[in-house]
């Protein structure tokens, strides 16, 4: 038999309530036990819980919701008790000491959800970043994904799919029988590559990770050129080490900074010289050299004629001397208005690195699925055999069926709900 499983879901105690959830085949057992004879279904009824001697321990909203049309797809159960922490504590001491009742493991109640076919993969994994969200596309995002417009896009292809498949079979069995293809042969290229261009024109969005971990901004440069003066001063707190000593800096410094709603991760680097005889500075601009090429945008603090195609160039001790023609843009840490350009600069250049628009957003999970998808409907669209057509659409099938989780590994699923907090 299934475990009954109990978890407080609100926020630890002291609070002004807190909200215990009981999910599994005991969990009215376990209500009876607390409040005597159960209430009505779906509606929330003051009742007092008693423990085992009869005293009362708090009276509180119960809410009992019979399975499987439920959060969970079992029996669950909601107390909406008093915040306190004496409160909490007795009523989970209750819980435990009863027959089939154990804590739940962290994300164990979205988890039962899963199995129980009450929520798919794709929407799992949008709770799971909508727990995890800080900024408000973050937010958007995930909610789309968590209600299912990930899944309905995924089963929309799928279904696009599934028509050219069975007229490409009736093409092939049914050939000669004029009832079947009445209209002549069936020639499905224009049908694959209307699809292949609307799932290409999902993957033109940012991913859900790009939006989780935010636009990478390295400042590159020689030594001494300010990078670490620059990085403390768009962070406004003193995250590097600055001093006059050249090659202060040894390795990559990372930090993360949410600006206007756009996440960013700033990368401090090594000054950058051709060669040196120190071994720990060389490991640190071979690291600043592989930051610098997988960078969304660098922030160069050299000559700007030596700047990476693409790079702002940035005079970043202005207030001590001439800046160099060619730049983009001066500034100062010891001038927050400079400061304050620079991070209009960032926004111009990066925001529509994280705009989504109002199309469905897709993890690398996904993309990856669509992306083999989408290759072999190109590839149906170049053939002209039936039956090689019908094994690519068999293919891109099979790997957007991937997206729902068809063929999710247990670690796969692990790792998702390791992700969650306690009594989610």
């Amino acid at each position: 038999m299934t475990d009954t499983i109990f978890a407080l879901s609100s926020g630890r105690p002291p609070a002004a309530i807190a909200v215990m959830r009981i999910s599994g085949p005991q969990a009215e057992q376990a209500l009876a036990t607390l409040v005597g004879t159960l209430p009505p279904p779906r509606t929330a009824s003051l009742r007092a819980l008693r423990d085992d001697t009869g005293d009362v321990l708090d009276r509180a909203l119960v809410i009992r919701f019979p399975g499987p049309a439920t959060a969970t797809g079992e029996d669950l159960v909601e107390l909406h008790l008093h915040g306190g922490r004496a409160i909490v504590a007795s009523v989970e001491r209750i819980l435990e000491r009863q027959p089939g009742l154990r804590l739940a493991q962290p994300g164990e109640f979205t988890r039962r959800a899963l199995e129980n076919g009450r929520l798919d993969i794709t929407q799992a994994e949008g709770l799971a970043d909508l727990l995890e969200a800080e900024t408000e596309t973050q937010r958007r995002v995930a909610m789309s994904a968590s209600e299912g417009r990930v899944s309905q896009s995924a089963r929309a292809w799928l279904g696009r799919a599934a028509d050219i498949a069975a007229r490409l079979e009736a093409e092939i069995d049914f050939a000669e029988e004029g009832d079947v293809m009445q209209h002549g042969a069936y020639h499905p290229a224009a049908d694959v590559e209307q699809l292949a261009d609307d799932m290409d024109a999902a993957l033109a969005q940012p991913s859900v990770e790009r939006l989780r971990d935010g636009v990478s901004v390295v400042l590159a440069g020689p030594r001494n050129a300010g990078k670490s003066s620059l990085f403390n001063a768009l962070l406004q707190r003193d995250a590097a080490i600055v001093t006059p000593i050249a090659g202060t800096t040894r390795d990559i410094l990372e930090a993360s900074i949410v600006r206007a709603g756009i996440p960013y991760r700033l990368i401090d680097t090594a000054g950058l010289v051709e060669d040196t005889i120190d071994e720990v500075e060389r490991i640190g601009i071979g690291r600043a050299r592989d930051v610098i090429s997988k960078a969304d945008l660098v922030l160069w603090l050299g000559m700007p004629g030596t700047a990476p195609d693409g790079a702002v160039r940035v005079a970043s001790q202005c207030d001590r001397q001439a800046p160099p023609a060619g730049c983009d843009i001066e500034t100062s840490a010891h001038h927050p208005k400079t400061i304050d350009a620079l991070w209009s600069m960032l926004d111009q250049r990066c925001r529509g690195l994280m705009d989504t628009g109002s199309g469905v957003v897709f993890r690398e999970r996904q993309r990856g699925d669509i992306a083999v998808a989408v290759a072999e409907l190109r590839r149906c669209s170049r053939e002209s055999d039936p039956l090689i057509q019908a094994e690519h659409i068999r293919f891109a099938n099979r790997h957007l069926a991937r997206i729902l989780g068809a063929d999710a590994t247990e670690e796969m699923i692990d790792s998702l709900f390791r992700r969650f907090c306690l009594g989610k």
